[in-house]
Formats: structure tokens, sequence, C-alpha cells
């Protein structure tokens, strides 16, 4: 069993929910990211994403995509991000969210070995179909890192269906069609979704794009595993720039999103 399925496997025997809070490596820079990791972690993460900045980052909102701006001019690739996990050596299982294109580029295999020696647990690749993931999977699955898939409410039967069959660790329900950003409200597609989801897997699911505060994680957590909060944290760092006790107010943020 995957650190990731024991993860939910406990919440579930606490009668809990969980929380998957996501930044982007190398925002405001590496050693900020090492310190935000353990930050997350003492802040009550169940899982924590981690994004490789990409250049192009076709899913992400101008919040997302303003942090991997700011972190590809330090010029570092998915070896660094790896060190910094290894360092950090958190307890909490790391998911790498990244796009396809960068990690081909460092070899999916050679991704595979060093992620799960580094302490990643899982791999969310945005723009890989389950249709074309069977290399990407069979590597990841020799190391026992698990693949995560994304669902968007606009998801036919047979999509759902496919991607429980080759998921793992969890399935990451898509809020509503577009792009990541934070919303003032969350849509009722969502809960739609995860009732489809379930129908068809036994996988945790989590719901993610939009959530942006506590009263919204409260509402997720009615009918979903876990709440994902990416936009919304990475906006607090960009605004944080500079600070030099970012890294606790992140932190006292991050607490502020659970709630009571």
């Amino acid at each position: 069993m995957s650190r990731i399925a024991r993860a939910f496997e406990l919440l579930q025997s606490e009668g809990r929910r969980g929380f998957i809070p996501f930044i982007t490596a190398g925002d405001p820079d590496l050693e900020t990211t090492r310190a935000l990791l353990l930050e997350l972690q003492s802040a009550g993460a169940t899982v924590i994403e981690l994004g490789v900045p990409f250049s192009d980052p076709m899913a992400d909102g101008p919040v997302i995509q303003r942090a991997s701006e700011r972190a590809l001019k330090h010029d570092f690739g998915i070896a660094e991000i790896l060190s910094i996990v290894r360092e950090a050596r958190l307890d909490v299982p790391v998911v790498l969210f990244s796009y396809y294109n960068p990690l081909l580029r460092y070899g999916i295999e050679r991704l595979s070995r060093e992620a799960r020696s580094s302490g990643v647990d899982g791999v969310l690749v945005t723009d890989l179909s389950p249709e074309e993931a069977a290399d990407a999977s069979a590597s990841l699955r020799a190391e026992e890192l698990d693949l995560i898939f994304l669902v968007p409410p606009t998801s036919t039967l047979a999509r759902l269906k496919m991607v429980a069959a080759r998921a793992s660790g969890f399935i990451y329900a898509v809020s509503r069609a577009g792009v990541t950003g934070a919303r003032e409200s969350m849509s009722t597609d969502a809960e739609r979704l995860v009732a489809r989801v379930r129908e068809v897997s036994a996988l945790p699911v989590a719901v993610g794009f939009g959530i942006s505060n506590a009263a919204q994680v409260a509402d997720v957590w009615r009918y979903a595993d876990a709440a994902v909060v990416g936009s919304a944290l990475v906006a607090e760092i960009e605004r944080l720039a500079g600070a030099s006790d970012i890294v606790s107010r992140v932190g006292e943020f991050a607490r502020g999103l659970l709630p009571e």
C-alpha cells in the first residue's frame, strides 16, 4: 500500500477529511519551497502537491502562471526539485504536479527511480490522457508510485471508467471546466462529479480548482474525501514575496483554510 493510500485510509478510520495544499517549486526560491513543505506538513496537510514550473501551463490561471514564470528565472530543473523533497524528509506524501513535457525530457524511467528515492509518492500529469499513459504508468508503478488523473465535470461515463481502471492513490475531480484560480463560490458540478466517480471507483476523491477559503473547504468535505487549495496559497506566497517571515505567514494562512 502506498503512502498516499495509507494517508487516506487513516483519514477514513478517524472520520476526517483531507487537506491538499499546492505550491510551485522554486517560488520564490527553492530554499523557501523546502521550508514551505515542512510548514504545510505542520499546518495539517494530508498530501502536498508540488508543482513543476513549466513555460506553457495551459491548465493554470494567471496566479499559478506567474508563479511558474518567477520560478523559471532561477534556472533549475527536476533534479533540484527532487533534492529539496529529499532534504525535507516529509512524513506526509508528496505528489509532483506537472505537465508531460518536462517529465518526458527528464526521462520517465529516470524520474520514477529518482522520485521514489527522494520521497515523492505520486505524479499527476495535467496533460497526459489515460489513453496515452501506459508507458508512464508502467514506469511509475514499477517504483510503487501512484499515477493520479484529473477528471473534469464534462467526463463521460466511459472516460470515468477508464480513469478508474488506471489511476491509483486518489482521483482528482476538477470542480469546474476551465483553468485553475480562486473563486468566490463553488460550482454544484463538483458534487455531481464526485458522485459519478464513486459509482465507478473505490479510490478517494479530492476536489480542486477554485477552493480558496475555509467555507469552501467545509463544503467540499461534505461530499469528497479531500479539498485541494492551490491558487489561494500561491497568491499568498506572491503577496508575501520578500518578507522575512513568509514561511510562517503562509503556514498561518494554510491553517486558516481548515474549518473549525
